[in-house]
């Protein structure tokens, strides 16, 4: 079967801009005293700008003892502390410090320790950071980790995705998550119809229907997967040279069945795809707004996408799944880039009688307020002077169709404080929550 190709996400360039962030850092008070600025909304609490606000240390996964040594390649693990972007990581055999990191982007790190390392043991621990290098949480308990130099390395990527566990978990367009290896520069995706013939094997599997490479630890899938029986997903790393660096990881299953009776899906761009806090992708659900509902739905959101590209693809990846309502969310990367709010309008427009003409409700959401700001500072990318007023357009009309206002949880005027969106658009894991606070609020008004 033909391979098909994925795209590489903004996101995959992570080391890069965390440099240029770099260049741009603010004080710590005054990231603090723009949050406590934030206008006071329902649920959102106010922050004193004098106040050092630490979130609980980081939590070690990972235990390796006496008993059950590592080999001299352990994986190190930690929980993910809800907003961190990065993490630094300190190790040490006795009292002396042998390695360290401030540049971890995940919840976990693959140390590689010299062949000759003599001690039995090391301890380490792990904090997360800032956009600003500072510390958002103490350093964990310091964990003793007990190594075996005789103990094979077997090397493979940690997925760290787990589908259809939950209201949202199942999407049309999948990103796959892992934590990375030591020594592999790429990563091959690998998309199965079955489970593998070769598990925890070094070559391509006889199912494999889709491929994809990616230089960090996620992959955005461009083409929407649906079947009515299980896919499955397992990656794997190369060095510089091409060459692959242990073995495939475990397969896992997801499941996007057209033919489950969703009720209720979710058309957009990367708001509605999900993501967040520049390091977290839709996968890391607590990210995702439709986590947070009361009822279950099929996330058929785009990263990227425009009001025009929503519009051009609705009968391709809205009307498989036979919906009942469709929640529809578009327009804020158009509108930034500078596209005419009238021609906005007119794809929303189109939106709703493709809707009513395939006997869904479309429910409209009304469009936050957004931070060219910290827009540019992380993706380098300008919004046009007149946002507001094209945002202010766009949800005028929305406000005359079926829709739920989230300016009852969220600023739609002024400038997003950071508070709810680090980089400026995507809403980090309080702001999805009170997405879905309005959204269970006004449901059952709304489709009445």
């Amino acid at each position: 079967m033909k391979k098909q190709k994925m795209f590489w996400h903004i996101f995959m360039y992570l080391p890069i801009i965390f440099s240029l962030l770099l260049a741009v850092r603010v004080t710590y008070i005054n990231h603090r005293q723009s949050v406590a600025l934030g206008p006071k909304l329902p649920g959102a609490p106010t922050l004193n700008a004098n106040q050092r606000v630490m979130l609980p240390k980081p939590q070690i996964r990972s235990h390796f003892t006496a008993a059950a040594p590592a080999s001299l390649k352990p994986m190190l693990r930690w929980n993910k502390v809800p907003g961190a972007p990065v993490y630094e990581l300190e190790v040490f055999d006795h009292d002396k410090k042998i390695y360290s990191n401030a540049y971890v982007f995940v919840n976990g790190f693959n140390l590689v320790l010299p062949d000759d390392f003599a001690s039995k043991r090391i301890t380490w621990h792990v904090r997360a950071l800032n956009l600003d290098r500072l510390p958002m949480t103490e350093y964990s308990v310091m964990e003793t980790t007990y190594v075996n130099p005789k103990l094979p390395a077997v090397q493979y990527p940690i997925p760290t995705v787990n589908y259809n566990k939950g209201n949202g978990t199942a999407m049309l367009y999948p990103v796959f998550n892992w934590l990375p290896i030591a020594g592999a520069k790429e990563y091959e995706v690998e998309i199965l119809s079955q489970p593998p013939e070769n598990p925890m094997g070094t070559e391509p599997s006889q199912y494999r229907i889709g491929q994809g490479l990616s230089e960090t630890s996620e992959l955005y899938d461009e083409f929407p997967r649906f079947s009515t029986t299980p896919l499955y997903w397992r990656v794997r790393g190369f060095n510089e040279m091409g060459e692959a660096v242990g073995t495939f990881s475990p397969a896992k299953p997801f499941v996007t069945n057209p033919d489950k009776p969703y009720t209720v899906g979710t058309l957009g761009d990367s708001i509605t795809h999900g993501g967040g806090a520049l390091s977290y992708s839709p996968a890391d659900w607590e990210y995702d707004y439709q986590y947070y509902l009361k009822f279950d739905t099929i996330n058929l959101g785009l990263s990227g996408d425009t009001s025009a590209t929503m519009m051009e693809r609705f009968e391709d990846d809205v009307l498989p799944f036979h919906l009942k309502y469709l929640i529809i969310m578009g327009g804020s990367n158009s509108l930034r880039e500078g596209e005419d709010p009238d021609a906005v309008i007119d794809d929303l427009e189109t939106i709703k009688v493709k809707c009513l003409n395939n006997d869904i409700v479309p429910v409209f959401l009304t469009l936050p307020a957004i931070n060219p700001a910290n827009i540019f500072r992380a993706f380098q990318e300008d919004t046009v002077d007149n946002w507001q007023k094209s945002f202010a357009k766009v949800n005028a009309y929305i406000r005359t169709q079926r829709h739920i206002d989230l300016s009852t949880k969220l600023p739609e005027k002024g400038v997003l404080p950071t508070y709810y969106a680090t980089d400026g658009l995507h809403l980090d894991i309080e702001g999805k929550k009170l997405m879905a606070a309005a959204i269970n609020g006004q449901w059952d008004e709304a489709i009445k």
